[in-house]
């Protein structure tokens, strides 16, 4: 079961297919750290390793697109989910479906692009097309794909809106 440890990241056991398409899952220990932007694994809890120990593998947070249920995909795997990130699939086993579940929601919440609500001190297009406010500047975002990785890029453009009275 998933858990916020001392430092804020959320962190567990969970089996992991390393070998693609190999059917064979290992456990290991995972750590969900949104602050460091990434999702790395260990052979157990760093805390019982030796000093110095390092990790078997590590994905950042923005090289993942989607998390799902893959119970229909790989039916012999209980509580399978998986990660999609770039060209890859990894498959994750939980250890119950609560666990499951749980892992889902928050890797895909880490992975989410947020975008800021309007605050009351912004105009919003009612307030514009009444009163006339030119030259606001609107951020929009431009995606492209690059060796299966999306990279999502801000784009400045000056949106000009017209007192049409």
């Amino acid at each position: 079961m998933p858990y916020v440890d001392r430092q804020n990241r959320i962190c567990g056991f969970l089996d992991i297919e390393e070998n693609e398409n190999s059917g064979k899952f290992l456990r290991r220990y995972f750590i969900l750290d949104t602050r460091e932007d990434s999702f790395v694994w260990y052979m157990d809890n760093p805390q019982n390793l030796p000093s110095g120990s390092s990790r078997v593998g590590a994905i950042k947070l923005t090289y993942i697109s989607k998390v799902s249920d893959a119970t229909k995909l790989r039916p012999k795997a209980e509580f399978c989910f998986v990660m999609n990130a770039g060209m890859r699939k990894y498959f994750l086993q939980a250890n119950d479906q609560q666990d499951l579940v749980e892992w889902v929601n928050v890797l895909n919440k880490a992975i989410k692009i947020t975008v800021p609500k309007q605050s009351d001190s912004q105009p919003n297009s009612d307030n514009l097309s009444r009163h006339g406010e030119c030259g606001k500047k609107q951020v929009s975002y431009r995606t492209d794909i690059v060796g299966g990785v999306p990279i999502i890029t801000p784009t400045q453009e000056k949106y000009k809106f017209m007192n049409n009275f």
